[in-house]
């Protein structure tokens, strides 16, 4: 038994332009030589929307560590304002 092709709508899956136009074009194929590219082809996809992903979850992380980064250089500005200004307090003092 034949399985149904999982490549049903690329569009939707979030795959590039290019790789769209591939899979259009391997279902325009007649079936002995589509059913020998097809897994293939499935590799391709997969491994397209597995690098997609990956992407994202960098672009992600980078993000968070870009307002990471933000957050610790104002706590790091407002620790060198509060040491001045007990610095300042302790010279006053004596």
């Amino acid at each position: 038994m034949s399985q149904p092709p999982r490549l049903m709508h690329p569009c939707r899956e979030g795959l590039s332009q290019e790789v769209e136009e591939l899979v259009q074009a391997v279902r325009r194929l007649p079936e002995p030589q589509r059913r020998l590219i097809e897994p293939f082809l499935t590799r391709v996809v997969d491994s397209n929307r597995r690098r997609r992903q990956i992407l994202s979850l960098v672009q992600d992380a980078l993000g968070q560590l870009r307002l990471d980064m933000k957050y610790l250089a104002f706590d790091l500005e407002a620790t060198r304002r509060e040491r001045d200004d007990f610095r300042r307090k302790l010279e006053e003092a004596t």
